[in-house]
């Protein structure tokens, strides 16, 4: 064996990170020994996740890959150690602390920097960038501190990917975001004119502005100091609290430049196709390195890079291959993504486009000359085709193009049975065919044992759903049957545990495990399910008996566990309803018990930062002043959202909030599997979002129109119709069965949209079943609708009239009456101050409350 070669890696990225764990993978001889030296003080870590940063994920995790790879002794990390300079004579680097590391092989896996065009005010307090972890973590913080008493008004300058998650950030913070785009569009590098004002309108729905062809020259400074406006070219000035700068990066060549390196005409370190610089001990790859005339800014060509650059140190012949340039835009409500020629750059291109401007949708596909092969794409507001059309890029698509473009439950597209050498997962290069040797060779029968060993999914997991469904039919040609049990306890699914509960009359999680599963406690998994189905089938309060030890955290408690360890109080707001005499109340128990409050989305009152043992002193105010629960806790309603309708509105057609009011207070407490989601607007204009909810509603001149299926989260979806020109009661008939039969047989956690996919014959399939009563349940749904109007009890009412209940609520376990008045507790935002004596004892409906364990 060869004495061991040392592999200096300058850059602690995401690309670094691949190419460490590509070469620990493969070079089991141990070859190389490597060390990383990262200017950043934490491990390797999602960048392209910053913005779920904004959502309660931690840096840690953000991590990526196993943590045991820094452990390897082979295998060394040095953070927070920038290097200041290159001896290619001398085949050294000097970091800045003073240490000098010699290398066999150097890797240059630097990076971008954000670029921050020339303007006055650039180095203002309050203008940011939005690059890294401590960047993000920087404009969290000036935030808040703007947010207490008012809002924070922010600027994004620049309308791409980063830019638009960005004003997703300021969104997420509570604070008014508008964006500013040189260009005639948004994301107009990757979507066309077409697709850019599509996104416009999925933009401006978040509350969110847009200025298209706005050019900043200047920052100009409050009085009081800080960010205080923007100026444009055009004379404009906007107010602005806050500047985020997001106009694009440029290479971190500046190493490879002093060393003596060729550089490209428009930055980065220049290398062939095996990633090599002109000097052969000397790699770059990722986004300093300039491949083919162009730094490519996205991490699926880098990780591809790393894995070239391995092979070459490992003595193989790779070769960097043609770039995927691939885009998924990831911001909460707007679905958006462009693949291959987007552009129609091919000659004799055709484009093939379906667009829906008042549902927001836009879909394109470029086509070759004769309409059969795909060269690329743009899908903005409906993204679902995106994971089978990318791979399918330089293929003939079976049928017509157009029908991959149409809704669900339209002319229908073909199954893409895709070839083994399609790519699936750009971001770790992982083919159809790898999937499928690793089902059907390697024993890999799940999702979790696919990812393991393939890799796919494990990046962005934007292909996941495809993943699952190559896996699913390699395992039926496999003859495998793919199991639906619920866990370990219940080999039944959940649809099927809810029929056999239902059918059986049980009312006891005890009674349902002994009769349908193998005997024993339960899982973390099959309890909360039970818990659900029996909230339907045998109504009971949630901490009745054995009840109360099936539930989730927040439900245990009937508020939403905080990361900080405090809970919040959501009371129900009907239709977004109400009294200055409830706002008031709202205002002081916020005020008296040091709550965080914030006006939702759903149009309710969010109260943050109570103790456990304060819940109950909340509660009993705001029952007394006429609120109950909002279950925001709860796998069930949450809202149902609003515009103010024909009563105030000059363009509403339909009382639109009295309808809303009467639907969530006919709904509220119905437990589901996942949490839904209602939305009536009293026009076309659509100002409630009702497209974006499980049941959307829309008023027409002749009366509703219903929507089903819209999601937000991971993979947004808008909802699609269901039926039109319905009266009132027909329409609250339909979304009474609707709602029901979904309760009845989705999966555990599975939102409307993906059920509705999955139900036979999708949406039509629904529509037979809620308007036709194709399966003859509709008269056993109505009843079982009628049953949960009539029974419904608000839970904190009850909870405060049963002192047994009411003992639950205690800080800590060993306390006698109430928390040790020395604890301190310092929320995130705001302030909360400890019990009042008179607090720590409250009467309750004739009995003395005392907090304890």
């Amino acid at each position: 064996m060869d004495a061991q070669r040392h592999l200096v890696v300058i850059g602690g990225g995401m690309v670094a990170q691949r190419l460490v764990e590509a070469l620990r993978d493969r070079d089991t001889a141990g070859t190389w020994r490597v060390t990383v030296l990262a200017e950043e003080p934490r491990r390797p870590y999602d960048r392209v996740a910053l913005t779920s940063y904004f959502s309660g994920r931690s840096p840690e995790d953000l991590s990526l890959g196993d943590a045991s790879l820094w452990d390897d002794p082979l295998v060394t990390l040095v953070r927070g150690d920038a290097v200041t300079g290159v001896d290619r004579d001398a085949r050294s680097v000097t970091a800045a602390s003073g240490r000098t590391y010699t290398y066999d092989h150097l890797v240059l896996a630097t990076g971008s920097y954000a670029w921050v065009p020339p303007m006055d005010g650039a180095d203002l307090d309050g203008v940011f960038v939005y690059r890294t972890l401590d960047d993000v973590a920087a404009l969290r913080g000036y935030v808040n501190r703007l947010a207490e008493g008012r809002t924070v008004r922010g600027v994004v300058l620049g309308g791409g990917l980063l830019g638009l998650e960005a004003a997703g950030a300021l969104d997420a913070l509570g604070a008014r975001a508008t964006v500013l785009q040189v260009d005639t569009h948004l994301m107009s590098a990757q979507v066309d004119l077409g697709g850019g004002e599509a996104l416009r309108r999925l933009v401006n729905r978040l509350g969110i502005g847009v200025r298209t062809q706005s050019t900043t020259t200047r920052v100009l400074p409050h009085r009081t100091g800080g960010v205080g406006r923007v100026e444009l070219a055009d004379g404009t000035r906007l107010d602005a609290d806050v500047v985020v700068v997001a106009a694009g990066v440029r290479p971190r060549d500046e190493l490879a430049r002093d060393a003596g390196l060729p550089i490209g005409p428009r930055g980065g370190v220049v290398v062939d196709d095996s990633c090599l610089t002109d000097d052969p001990n000397v790699s770059a790859v990722g986004e300093v390195a300039c491949i083919r005339g162009a730094c490519i800014g996205l991490v699926a060509p880098g990780y591809t890079m790393a894995e070239v650059a391995v092979d070459r140190l490992l003595g193989g012949g790779a070769v960097y291959p043609a770039a995927d340039t691939a885009t998924r835009l990831k911001l909460a409500g707007v679905d958006v993504a462009s693949f291959g020629d987007a552009f129609a750059r091919t000659p004799g291109a055709l484009e093939v486009v379906w667009a829906d401007p008042v549902g927001g949708v836009y879909k394109k596909l470029v086509m070759s000359d004769d309409a059969r092969t795909l060269l690329g794409g743009v899908l903005v507001g409906d993204a679902s085709a995106y994971a089978s059309l990318r791979p399918m890029v330089g293929r003939e698509l079976p049928g017509d193009p157009a029908a991959f473009l149409l809704p669900e439950g339209g002319a229908g597209a073909p199954d893409l049975e895709l070839p083994d050498d399609a790519g699936v997962c750009s971001c770790n290069n992982v083919s159809a065919g790898a999937i499928r040797h690793a089902v059907a060779e390697d024993g890999c029968h799940d999702l979790g044992a696919v990812k393991a060993c393939t890799r796919a999914g494990t990046s962005c997991g934007s292909c996941l759903p495809l993943v699952k469904k190559i896996m699913g039919t390699e395992l039926g040609k496999l003859g495998v049957t793919v199991s639906s049990a619920l866990c370990e306890h219940f080999a039944l699914s959940r649809a099927q545990l809810y029929d056999a509960v239902r059918v059986a009359g049980l009312r006891t999680f005890t009674e349902v495990v002994e009769r349908f599963g193998s005997h024993g406690r339960g899982c973390d998994i099959c309890r909360p399910v039970v818990a659900s189905i029996l909230a339907t089938t045998a109504p009971a309060h949630v901490l009745d008996g054995e009840r109360a030890t099936l539930q989730d955290t927040n439900d245990h408690v009937m508020a939403n566990l905080q990361k900080d360890g405090s809970y919040s109080v959501v009371p129900r707001m009907a239709g977004g309803e109400v009294t200055p005499e409830g706002l008031i109340t709202v205002g002081e128990v916020a005020r008296d018990f040091g709550l965080y409050t914030k006006i939702t989305g759903g149009q309710r009152i969010d109260m943050f930062g109570a103790r456990i043992d304060q819940l109950p002193l909340i509660w009993r105010r705001l029952v007394d002043a006429g609120f109950e629960s909002g279950h925001a806790y709860g796998k069930s309603l949450r809202t149902v959202k609003s515009c103010v309708g024909s009563t105030w509105c000059r363009f509403g057609v339909q009382d639109s909030v009295a309808l809303a009011v009467m639907l969530e207070l006919r709904y509220r407490g119905l437990r589901s599997p996942h949490k839904i989601k209602l939305g009536v607007s009293g026009c076309a204009r659509e100002c409630a979002e009702a497209r974006g909810k499980d049941v959307g509603v829309i008023a027409t001149d002749k009366g509703w129109n219903v929507y089903v299926g819209g999601n937000g989260g991971f993979t947004p979806r808008h909802a699609r119709l269901l039926a039109e020109d319905l009266d009132t009661d027909t329409l609250v008939r339909t979304v009474d069965r609707f709602l029901l039969y979904y309760v009845r047989t989705a999966d555990r956690l599975q939102r409307t949209a993906p059920w509705i996919e999955e139900v036979e014959g999708g949406l039509d399939g629904v529509r037979a079943v809620v308007l036709e009563d194709s399966l003859g349940i509709c008269g056993d749904l109505d009843e079982q609708m009628a049953r949960h109007v009539e029974q419904y009890e608000d839970e904190w009412r009850a909870t405060l009239d049963d002192p047994d209940k009411l003992k639950r609520f205690a800080s800590f376990v060993n306390a006698p009456d109430v928390p040790d008045p020395s604890l301190a507790y310092v929320p995130e935002r705001g302030q909360v101050r400890p019990a009042s004596a008179d607090e720590r004892a409250v009467l309750v409906a004739g009995a003395t409350l005392e907090v304890r364990s």
